[in-house]
């Protein structure tokens, strides 16, 4: 059996700067990265795909739209999207404003080919958790909206800690009727525990199995 195809995950390179731009193409290419190469900041948002994994590689000074400005950008569009700002004009005040801004990385050109590679993995770690943790959510929620309204109230109930005799004084039921609705829920939820449940529902996520 085939083991299932990595989800994408795309470098978006953004410089104007026709033979940098293909020199470093090259470059995140032989490391095994997709690269979508972009000469303006309005031809990378035309591509963005916020939904598709990746991260964006933002030479500071381009044209029309700055490096900062295209990162505001971004981040109005996926705030969890790793930027990584290159520059060769670059000082220590630019960088500390980009980090604040938060840069996932700030370069220097001529950037060391072994030093952009190790960013952009580091970048795609980042990028597979927030998937991950996106999914986590995604299958709580999904399961939440599973639960008719009554059994979101025993739901809610045991998960503050409250005893079935308890629950079912507060809402009106009768104690066995509480039973087979927290086994609904416990069911619906996909939890073994009242533990596992109470985790879920703090954290607001379901981890795959």
């Amino acid at each position: 059996m085939n083991a299932p195809s990595e989800e994408p995950f795309v470098v978006h390179l953004v410089d104007d700067d026709e033979s940098v731009r293909r020199a470093l193409a090259r470059l995140i290419r032989a490391g095994g990265f997709d690269v979508h190469p972009h000469a303006s900041g309005e031809s990378f948002l035309d591509d963005f795909e916020p939904a598709v994994a990746g991260c964006a590689i933002l030479d500071m000074y381009l044209p029309r739209l700055d490096g900062f400005e295209l990162a505001e950008r971004v981040a109005a569009l996926q705030p969890e999207f790793p930027v990584v700002f290159l520059t060769g004009r670059g000082d220590i005040g630019m960088g500390v404003r980009a980090m604040k801004e938060g840069a996932f990385d700030f370069l220097t050109k001529p950037v060391q080919p072994s030093m952009l590679l190790t960013t952009l993995a580091a970048a795609k770690a980042l990028a597979r958790q927030t998937q991950a943790e996106t999914h986590c959510t995604a299958r709580y929620e999904e399961r939440l909206q599973s639960l008719t309204p009554r059994e979101t109230e025993v739901l809610d109930a045991v998960v503050s800690g409250s005893l079935n005799k308890e629950i079912a004084h507060d809402l009106g039921l009768a104690e066995k009727t509480v039973k087979v609705h927290r086994a609904r829920v416990m069911k619906k939820m996909g939890m073994r525990t009242i533990a596992e449940l109470v985790r879920a529902s703090v954290t607001r996520r379901i981890d795959a199995p």
